[in-house]
């Protein structure tokens, strides 16, 4: 039977229980007393440990039921009774699950380094919630920002100049620059990592890094956007241009130095480029043409060999009415 066909305050166990077993979240249809069924509640929160907000007080202190819930759905520990919340087999189930769950644990487990650790490996961003102790843990900041580069932002001061930490950070996700300490964002390797992820993180990086060329072009080359950024001195230096134009078309040659807005090749370039389906059409037509082209000459080499007729001025000729007729008059006299 589907849950559909569920009204509110269902009285029959057998019907609830077919419907929680499609959807837990069916749960909210049964009446009261079937929300303090644990065999049905139990049923219910496998199936969708969200389910569990929908239960009985009672139900949702009893361990067996809240485990089952947090290990469908990390979640579902905010539903869970005070006293379990702080129950240390059942968070680190929830974590495990889904590191966010770490928001709803007592506050005696957020400073437990294997809950929190397990939680930031899972999801980065977790590392908000731990206790401050443990933001300024290494390892678990390094786990952090592994998984999601910018947890970086929660983590303790001193670890946003930790260079390992950072680099870290900025290979998972590349907008985590924003969060390193000053002398990070000048570190060229640091830099460089970080607009190789994501070219637009380039906004974040010292002013002297933003006039090196190289860097430049590989953060352009990662996103045409990133040249929005780049040193005025750069954005007059035509392979940057080149390279930020092919990306980004007009739009880059309007970033351009005036001098380069108005050279004849870049403004075609990127005329050219505004139009690609165009340009691809273009480009397997002409493909076509030179293969029927190729075609025909060889038809017509072959057809020369087979007959003597001696050498033809021009393999063109052989798409010519007066060939074709020439052709099949010989053929018709044989």
């Amino acid at each position: 039977m589907s849950w559909l066909h569920v009204v509110w305050g269902e009285t029959n166990r057998e019907v609830v229980l077919a419907a929680v077993q499609q959807d837990g979240v069916a749960l909210q249809y049964a009446a009261d007393p079937l929300k303090s069924d644990r065999e049905l509640v139990l049923e219910a929160v496998k199936q969708n440990g969200q389910a569990l907000q929908y239960a009985a007080w009672t139900v949702r202190a009893d361990h067996e039921v809240v485990l089952a819930a947090v290990k469908q759905d990390g979640r579902a520990l905010n539903y869970a009774a005070g006293s379990l919340k702080a129950n240390r087999d059942i968070v680190l189930a929830a974590v495990e699950q889904n590191g966010y769950a770490l928001v709803y644990a007592a506050q005696p487990l957020k400073v437990d380094h294997v809950i929190v650790l397990a939680a930031v490996q899972q999801n980065g961003w977790a590392l908000r919630y731990a206790a401050n102790p443990l933001k300024a843990d290494r390892e678990v900041v390094l786990a952090a920002v592994q998984q999601c580069g910018e947890a970086l932002s929660s983590a303790a001061e001193e670890l946003k100049a930790d260079r390992e930490v950072v680099l870290a950070a900025v290979k998972q996700r590349g907008f985590a620059l924003w969060y390193a300490a000053g002398p990070l964002k000048a570190d060229r390797e640091v830099v460089l990592a970080a607009v190789q992820q994501s070219g637009e993180a380039l906004h974040y990086a010292a002013e002297s890094l933003k006039a090196d060329r190289e860097l430049v072009i590989a953060a352009v080359q990662q996103d045409g956007l990133a040249f929005l950024y780049a040193a005025e001195s750069l954005k007059a230096d035509v392979k940057v241009v080149l390279v930020a134009v092919k990306k980004k078309r007009q739009w880059a040659l309007k970033q351009a130095s005036r001098e380069l807005q108005d050279d004849d090749y870049l403004q075609r370039l990127a005329a050219c480029a505004e139009h690609p389906k165009r340009k691809r059409l273009q480009a397997f037509l002409k493909y076509a043409r030179d293969l029927r082209e190729a075609n025909v000459k060889a038809k017509v080499d072959l057809w020369l060999t087979c007959h003597n007729d001696g050498e033809l001025h021009h393999w063109m000729d052989a798409t010519h009415t007066g060939f074709k007729r020439c052709k099949r008059a010989r053929q018709g006299g044989q």
